[in-house]
């Protein structure tokens, strides 16, 4: 899945794209709310091919895209299979430097659209951490509603989290199809 925002290029990840993801997962405050932690100079060439290795979105595999401003990458988009028929699950990571300037909003709601309209998919998911307060604006700027708040559900980095579910369907868009 490659396609293009009125400022980006999303694509699959290039072996050249390694340094840029590591500017983006070496940071503390963007790697708080994943479930990884921040990458190091020795685990970032292991972790990143990973994501060169998710090119296509199957039921077996994953899919992770980059988020290109001009020729630098901002940003990451994962997408995922549930287990549940039709029903995929979004992940997304950007820069701290491109933080307000709408780059998130353009690349998740365009890709949300794809997915419907393009990969047919019947509902779209997005688990995150609750003290997430930018992802939680994310999902509802791009037409998802909260469905679910678990209090304390998940195990991570050393403490009980709170998980909060989004959800949408093609009905959910705002805008008509383009």
């Amino acid at each position: 899945m490659e396609f293009t925002t009125e400022r980006l290029i999303i694509r699959p990840f290039k072996s050249d794209d390694l340094f840029d993801v590591f500017h983006i997962y070496n940071n503390e405050d963007i790697c708080r709310y994943l479930l990884h932690h921040k990458w190091s100079n020795e685990s970032m060439k292991e972790l990143f091919e990973k994501k060169l290795k998710n090119h296509s979105l199957t039921k077996e595999t994953s899919l992770s895209l980059a988020v290109v401003d001009r020729t630098k990458v901002i940003g990451d988009l994962s997408v995922w299979f549930t287990g549940m028929k039709d029903t995929v699950e979004i992940g997304y990571s950007f820069s701290a430097e491109v933080s307000g300037k709408g780059y998130a909003t353009e690349a998740v709601s365009q890709l949300v659209r794809k997915l419907f309209y393009e990969q047919e998919v019947h509902r779209i998911q997005a688990t995150l951490d609750a003290r997430n307060i930018s992802s939680q604006k994310l999902c509802e700027r791009i037409g998802m509603r909260k469905e679910a708040h678990f209090i304390q559900d998940f195990w991570s980095k050393g403490e009980w989290t709170d998980s909060m579910v989004y959800g949408m369907l093609v009905s959910d868009l705002k805008n008509t199809r383009d």
